[in-house]
């Protein structure tokens, strides 16, 4: 069963932010695990993000969001914040 994913997170400087994002280490990892993701910018917190997408499953996504090397991603996009993780059904 495919969920939606929606993550909210302040960061020191989105546009660092998001050329991490974006890079093709973090684009590939997110894929390997069968997630889709979207970036978006808070209108009225620009340093808060909110990233919606989908993922194959609940544990796949812990998996991959728990993962020391996607906590260092994390750390080095410039997260300053406990990310917030919201599940839905789709």
């Amino acid at each position: 069963m495919t969920i939606r994913v929606i993550i909210s997170m302040d960061v020191d400087d989105y546009e660092n932010w998001l050329a991490v994002f974006n890079s093709e280490g973090p684009m590939n990892a997110r894929s390997e695990a069968g997630l889709t993701v979207e970036a978006h910018q808070n209108l009225d917190d620009p340093k808060n993000v909110v990233a919606i997408g989908t993922a194959p499953s609940k544990e796949v996504f812990l998996e991959f969001f728990t993962s020391p090397q996607q906590k260092e991603r994390m750390q080095s996009a410039g997260v300053i914040s406990q990310p917030t993780v919201t599940f839905l059904k789709t």
